[in-house]
């Protein structure tokens, strides 16, 4: 009769009986005993009988949020079935210590013993994990990343500022070659009125933070190119007025500052029409009012006609890491697909997709303390949150044996 084995615990080599049982496991994981807590790891000795006095422990005080076999149907609430022994045992005592402050959970363990606590861990492990196409770990689609959002935002804007924010229409600037703060900054000023300009305030009067940044980061990696405009002016004069502009526009008018604009390429009726707003006071920069002030008109539109003719450069901004690129760098802890081989690490696989994303905030918010989860999901933006829940929430959940071996010596 074929029994779940998928986390057996077993004590120096029995390697006939060891051979038979990885044939119905999906690894065997072997633990230095030396190199760690032997306290942690007292649950990889847990016997059948532990076993079955751990079910015991679960039917008392876990099972109606975690179920009879660590598969609740609770939202937020994780499957525990298969879950990594070690780990099932320190988040326990992590709980009852008051590391997660007050809670549910704080509550149901409170008054367990270092006993039941071991024995109900060796007991969920022992379960047969979820299974993916499960109701409980089904998840909603994957929001857009945020290039794919700000593109998507972004295409109201294309009327004006020219596909992928490359200008066709004189007066109108073009959008590629700025660094995304500057490019926040100035959609703020448009918003807030600090530009004056009620077509664009009303165009970005219901933008959101987020939507604003994503449409800034689809334009900083586009492809550098010039307006699609003729410009007036004479350009070799330009060059020569635009010395005085290479402190803070650079050279060639390639900005080396994000929250300064970089100039080249840029449409050359618009800068004239910014020049103009930058003297009369209708843009308030007390930095620019100074020296476009002491330009005259001859010289704004030389500067215009220089700086339209200048190659843009890519702007220095990294491409945000798709959710396949960041579940790479993931597996490196929890394993390939989120089985993960360290019996003190969380298996993600056949994880419920809501608690996923629960628990992903709460390092975000620092509500969990890890320094290492802390790192790795500050750069998390809420798609990638949702993308990573649901690529391990879609993953075949697989069991482990342990084989404890002594020291090396």
């Amino acid at each position: 009769m074929k029994r779940n084995v998928q986390s057996v615990f077993l004590k120096g080599l029995l390697a006939g009986f060891l051979g038979s049982l990885l044939m119905t496991t999906a690894v065997a994981q072997t633990i230095n005993m030396g190199a760690a807590n032997i306290a942690d790891f007292k649950v990889v000795y847990a016997t059948a009988q532990d076993v079955a006095e751990g079910k015991r422990v679960a039917q008392t005080t876990c099972a109606s949020c975690h179920g009879i076999n660590g598969v609740g149907g609770q939202k937020g609430v994780p499957n525990i079935a298969g879950q990594r022994p070690v780990y099932l045992h320190l988040e326990m005592k992590v709980y009852q210590a008051g590391g997660r402050g007050a809670s549910g959970m704080a509550n149901a363990v409170k008054y367990l013993s270092d006993d039941a606590i071991m024995k109900v861990a060796a007991y969920y492990a022992s379960r047969e994990p979820a299974d993916p196409s499960g109701a409980s770990v089904k998840a909603a689609p994957a929001k857009p990343d945020a290039v794919a959002a700000g593109k998507a935002a972004a295409a109201a804007c294309g009327g004006c500022h020219g596909e992928a924010g490359v200008s066709k229409l004189a007066g109108m600037p073009s959008l590629i070659g700025m660094d995304p703060k500057y490019f926040i900054s100035a959609i703020s000023a448009y918003k807030g009125g600090q530009r004056k300009n009620d077509m664009m305030k009303a165009l970005v009067s219901e933008l959101t933070e987020a939507e604003i940044s994503n449409i800034a980061l689809y334009y900083a990696l586009q492809k550098p190119e010039k307006a699609q405009t003729p410009a007036s002016g004479n350009a070799a004069a330009g060059k020569t007025a635009a010395a005085g502009c290479v402190g803070c526009h650079g050279e060639g008018g390639v900005s080396g500052s994000p929250t300064t604009p970089s100039l080249a390429g840029q449409e050359s009726q618009y800068f004239v029409s910014a020049m103009r707003a930058y003297k009369d006071g209708s843009r308030s920069d007390a930095t620019m009012k100074g020296p476009a002030g002491s330009l005259d008109e001859a010289t704004v539109k030389n500067l215009s006609a220089y700086y339209a003719s200048q190659a843009p450069q890519a702007v220095k901004v990294a491409k945000p890491m798709t959710v396949a690129e960041w579940a790479e760098r993931c597996d490196r802890c929890h394993g390939v697909n989120g089985n993960s081989t360290d019996p003190r690490s969380p298996a993600l696989a056949a994880q419920r997709a809501d608690y996923l994303e629960k628990v992903l905030y709460a390092y975000k918010k620092g509500e969990r303390k890890s320094k290492e989860m802390v790192v790795m999901t500050e750069a998390l933006d809420d798609a990638l949150v949702d993308g990573l829940a649901a690529h391990y929430a879609r993953q075949k959940a697989r069991g482990m044996a342990y084989l404890i071996l002594p020291p090396s010596k």
